[in-house]
């Protein structure tokens, strides 16, 4: 099984512009993303996909693969899917944000491997119990499963509610949802062919379509907390944790 390891990083941001190239600990985001998951084990290849001849420059200088990709693209996925139609010879196709630039190369390895032995599985990705700092806050996506631990929602509100906290064991747990997917190859180029659903343009949550048009996905339950840099104020706060990682 083939592992194609993605990390799109689009250029234009609206609350931190260049981001792919901003600097944590003298190195672009990019690089720190890209390094990071080159050490997990189970991709063959691990490659940047830009829309910015400047993101492009960039990690061709510090040595990493780089395919341009359209700056048309609406979505992620759209740019993933550019990049799927390239490698024909691909199984699976995980997307790491290029904004996670702490991100564990044992997630990534961790989600390959939901897909040894379950040749209907299509779609997988991550969940980690959430801060209660966190719970009301519409950035930190929530997400409730089944017992078989398929997705039943996604939500930037408070998943589930607590309407009654005397449950047997006490209240259930909060579950944030981490951004990052794989999927098989076929079937990411047929969602990226989806129509929005009025679910999705809510809540402002891609993966709401794959539900809303009956797919699966399955959400595997991880100890990482993910650290992804969206606005000044975080990226502040990695170069604060690199900083203390130096002393």
């Amino acid at each position: 099984m083939k592992v194609l390891c993605v990390i799109p990083a689009r250029y234009f941001s609206t609350r931190l512009p260049g981001k792919p190239l901003a600097l944590i600990a003298g190195k672009p985001m990019v690089q720190h993303v890209y390094e990071r998951a080159k050490q997990a084990k189970r991709p063959d290849l691990v490659l940047v996909a830009t829309d910015h001849e400047l993101v492009y420059q960039a990690v061709k200088e510090f040595g990493g693969q780089v395919m341009m990709t359209s700056p048309a693209h609406p979505t992620g996925t759209d740019r993933l899917a550019e990049v799927a139609a390239e490698y024909p010879e691909t199984d699976i196709i995980i997307n790491v944000q290029g904004d996670e630039p702490l991100i564990a190369p044992e997630v990534i390895d961790l989600l390959a491997g939901a897909f040894d032995n379950c040749p209907e599985l299509n779609m997988a990705t991550l969940m980690t119990e959430m801060d209660k700092s966190e719970y009301n806050l519409p950035s930190a996506v929530k997400v409730v499963t089944a017992v078989d631990g398929y997705a039943l929602y996604f939500s930037r509100s408070l998943l589930p509610y607590p309407r009654n906290a005397k449950l047997p064991d006490g209240q259930l747990p909060v579950y944030k949802h981490i951004g990052i997917y794989a999927y098989r190859r076929e079937f990411l180029l047929n969602y990226a062919k989806l129509p929005p659903t009025p679910l999705e343009v809510t809540e402002s949550l891609e993966q709401l379509r794959a539900l809303e048009h009956g797919h699966k996905i399955k959400v595997l339950k991880t100890d990482f907390k993910s650290i992804g840099v969206d606005t000044p104020e975080e990226l502040e706060k990695v170069n604060t944790y690199f900083q203390t990682l130096q002393r």
